[in-house]
Formats: C-alpha cells, sequence, structure tokens
C-alpha cells in the first residue's frame, strides 16, 4: 500500500507541482488549499507525511502545527514545512515532528528526498 501525503498550500501551482513530483514517486497525494480546511483533511485522510505551507487563508501554517503537535491522533505525523519565509523557521524547529523545512522555491528533488527520509525515519 502505498503512503499518503496531504499536502495543504493555497498556491494552486505549488500544489500541482508537489502532487506531480510525488505521485511520480508512488505516493498517494491529498491536496488542502486553506487552512481552514485543512484540520477535518488530516482527519478524513490520515496522511503518513503532511507537507504543510506557512501563511495560509484561514489558519496559519503555525496555529496548525500547534494543534496537530496537542493531538494524541497526529502528534507523531512527520511534517515538512514548504514556505516563502526563511525566518520562521525557528518557530518550528521546536516541533519534533518537523522533519525537513524547506524554502520555496524548491528543487523537486529535495522534496522527494526529504520525503523519503521522513519515512525512514518514521518507520525505523
Amino acid at each position: 500500500m502505498s503512503k499518503k501525503v496531504l499536502c495543504v498550500d493555497d498556491e494552486p501551482e505549488m500544489l500541482s507541482l508537489v502532487k506531480y513530483t510525488l505521485e511520480k514517486a508512488g505516493y498517494e497525494v491529498f491536496t488542502c488549499d486553506n487552512g481552514r480546511h485543512a484540520w477535518d483533511e488530516i482527519m478524513r485522510v490520515r496522511p503518513d507525511l503532511l507537507v504543510l505551507d506557512v501563511m495560509l487563508p484561514g489558519i496559519d501554517g503555525y496555529s496548525l502545527q500547534l494543534k496537530i503537535s496537542q493531538d494524541p491522533a497526529t502528534k507523531d505525523m512527520p511534517i515538512i514545512i514548504l514556505t516563502a519565509l526563511e525566518p520562521s523557521k525557528t518557530l518550528f524547529q521546536k516541533f519534533p515532528q518537523v522533519v525537513g523545512f524547506m524554502t520555496k522555491p524548491f528543487k523537486t528533488e529535495d522534496l522527494l528526498q526529504t520525503a523519503q527520509s521522513a519515512f525512514n525515519r518514521s518507520h525505523t
């Protein structure tokens, strides 16, 4: 069974790029385009990995990360932060489930490598 990845980003091009890149590598990819619906999607999809943007309409990525880290059902879910805000990296360093931090624009091979290492880490 393929690993499930949920990508939450408000930029359609970014969602398409992440979806295409990870599906090509054999992952099952779901997308969500705003923070307000992200929690419902996380509960519905139960992803093995979350790719999360910081600046989102509705609820921002940091607030979502706080909620994820406090919920027993999601606190161990590995997360890759994907953002144009390099300075926000320090905000996310305190969360053990943040396994990667990528600044836009990024290289697709870096995304694949980060996703693969996240899965390797969570199943060792």
